[in-house]
């Protein structure tokens, strides 16, 4: 089943005092083009979050939001700057000195003092890393459920209007059998009246009739629109990433129908032809937001 390239995903995952929420929005794009906003004590996950999506996800503009609150002490490390302690310390002894008080020095004390302690965020933790992307995980599953959706309305209607098109060809290719007896017919009656009662030379009639099917003839550009119009319809129903065969495909069918309009001279078939390239302009504009 086709899918659109529109779609929302959203999923909330809260584990031990840690809160994640996670939001994936996606629009129509040429290639996949994936955008993560999150915080700075979360970054170093970005590619890891990246390559989760893109596993199912293939084309569109994928705008990913993560909000987290770590209210644990999972990934957190304390981290002791000894050198500061030192200079603290050794600049306090002078102190004490220099002023002749007491040099009692506590180690909890000097803890309190700026940039002597931190605490710093573990890259390696494994747990947060697995939560987030179970939350990317359930978000992007959502993602995929609406574009699915989506996608199914979009193939319905692509489905009826290839119909349209093909009982628009049908026709085209009923009338265009007629054009050739029309013109011999009218062809005759022309030389007749043009020659009165001398006779008609057969031969140079026949070349003429050549000449003029050949260039009327849009047999070859209606069978070429009916194979296009079946592999249209044969990708409608594959599991692959479709949106740029069908556009394909659909320039491909916009160019025969022009060359059938330009080789028409008939009104019913130039009619059929504007109904043809209305629905494909249609399927075109459709087909824009298909993945």
């Amino acid at each position: 089943m086709i899918k659109s390239m529109t779609g929302y995903g959203r999923a909330n995952l809260s584990k031990k005092e840690r809160e994640y929420q996670v939001e994936i929005r996606s629009v129509n794009h040429r290639y996949l083009d994936i955008s993560v906003k999150m915080p700075r004590v979360l970054s170093y996950l970005e590619e890891e979050v990246k390559k989760q999506i893109s596993s199912k996800v293939n084309r569109g503009k994928i705008d990913v939001f993560i909000t987290f609150e770590n209210n644990s002490t999972e990934g957190k490390e304390i981290k002791i700057n000894t050198e500061i302690a030192k200079i603290y310390i050794d600049e306090l002894k002078k102190l004490a000195n220099q002023e002749e008080i007491s040099a009692n020095i506590e180690v909890t004390e000097i803890s309190k003092f700026p940039d002597v302690l931190s605490i710093q965020n573990n890259r390696e933790d494994e747990t947060i890393k697995s939560e987030l992307l179970e939350t990317i995980s359930q978000a992007t599953e959502k993602l995929v459920q609406m574009r699915t959706t989506e996608g199914s309305k979009i193939a319905e209607d692509l489905l009826v209007r290839i119909k349209l098109i093909q009982e628009k060809v049908k026709e085209i290719s009923s009338l265009s059998t007629g054009l050739i007896e029309e013109y011999v017919v009218k062809l005759e009656s022309r030389i007749k009246e043009i020659l009165k009662n001398q006779e008609i030379d057969e031969a140079r009639l026949a070349q003429e009739v050549v000449i003029y099917a050949d260039k009327c003839s849009v047999e070859e550009e209606v069978t070429r629109l009916k194979s296009h119009i079946s592999q249209f319809e044969k990708l409608l129903n594959t599991e692959e990433v479709i949106g740029k065969k069908l556009d394909f495909i659909i320039q491909e069918m916009n160019r025969e129908t022009n060359t059938i309009g330009s080789k028409a001279n008939n009104l019913e078939i130039t009619n059929d032809v504007i109904d043809v390239k209305t629905e494909l302009e249609n399927i075109r504009e459709q087909i824009q937001n298909i993945e």
